[in-house]
């Protein structure tokens, strides 16, 4: 067990990272609209079996895994933690990069960002419980389930839904702004997660190669789930593409700001997280991108034909 690992971190970014993910759940709900919800009820087959993957398979594979190859319980329970997490507030923008569908991705993207309100405690705790490699560990957390409740909150459902309003009221604003929040709160967000990761170099590379692998086997799992997942329900391509990139794309951050607040000391968890937060962006931009270009190509065939 990784207990000789100590992530050291300044109290007062607690307050900033919590401040980047509401800003950057602001800054995604500017251009959300009562009719992206809706929009499950007009077409629910794609954004139901995305939410479906995400919130119970993604959880559950994860749990499974880390069970059947008995690793590390801090490692394990990081990557349960991520799983349990909504969607990446980027997932949207490499929908559009991929040639996927949007309004799927936006609708899922917001449908889970308030079912986290629920499902992140609860997925948490359920399969850090039910996993014998992680209850040992789950049960020394001692965890409080409306804490962490009142966390998602307040980093996701009312900047959510302040977004929402703000939108409506001032759509031109909403607008021209949506871009840059993202960008601006990316930039942000990486920022933090590169002086996290100076002021703890040596802890990251002396435990890099118990944890490296890990997070990119995870990630590649997450994906595959939503590919399968669409395939499977016989999604056409724009669909499967958005319910892909929303289940590979998890927020990471929110991930970050549970442990920054509740458990600080578990450094395992901490590496699994913030690791996390930059290989989804790698391979979820590299995905959108090859999507593209051969979505390029397909139409470039069929203007020559």
């Amino acid at each position: 067990m990784l207990t000789d690992v100590q992530i050291h971190f300044d109290p007062q970014s607690l307050i900033l990272l919590n401040g980047i993910l509401a800003l950057m759940m602001f800054g995604v709900s500017l251009t959300l609209k009562p009719d992206d919800f809706k929009q499950i009820l007009r077409s629910p087959i794609a954004p139901t079996i995305g939410l479906l993957a995400q919130f119970m398979v993604l959880p559950a594979a994860t749990a499974l895994v880390t069970w059947v190859f008995d690793m590390d319980p801090e490692l394990a329970l990081g990557m349960i933690l991520v799983a349990s997490c909504p969607g990446g507030s980027f997932s949207n923008i490499m929908t559009h990069i991929g040639r996927g569908n949007v309004a799927v991705s936006v609708s899922m993207t917001a449908v889970s960002s308030l079912a986290a309100i629920v499902m992140t405690p609860f997925n948490f705790v359920l399969y850090g419980q039910l996993n014998p490699v992680t209850r040992p560990l789950i049960q020394e957390i001692a965890i409080q389930p409306f804490e962490l409740f009142l966390l998602v909150t307040l980093v996701l459902a009312i900047p959510l839904l302040l977004g929402m309003v703000i939108g409506q009221l001032f759509p031109r604003f909403a607008e021209r702004s949506d871009t840059p929040f993202r960008f601006l709160s990316l930039l942000v967000f990486m920022v933090f997660i590169v002086i996290a990761v100076s002021n703890n170099v040596g802890v990251f590379i002396e435990h890099m190669g118990s944890f490296a692998l890990l997070v990119v086997a995870h990630n590649a799992l997450a994906l595959l789930i939503g590919m399968i997942s669409g395939y499977l329900a016989r999604l056409n391509t724009p669909d499967r593409r958005a319910v892909t990139l929303e289940v590979g794309i998890q927020n990471s951050g929110l991930a970050l700001g549970i442990l920054f607040t509740f458990f600080p000391q578990y450094g395992g968890m901490l590496i699994i997280a913030a690791f996390w937060g930059v290989l989804h962006l790698v391979t979820g931009l590299s995905l959108a991108l090859i999507w593209n270009a051969r979505s390029d190509a397909r139409e470039a065939r069929y203007a020559n034909s």
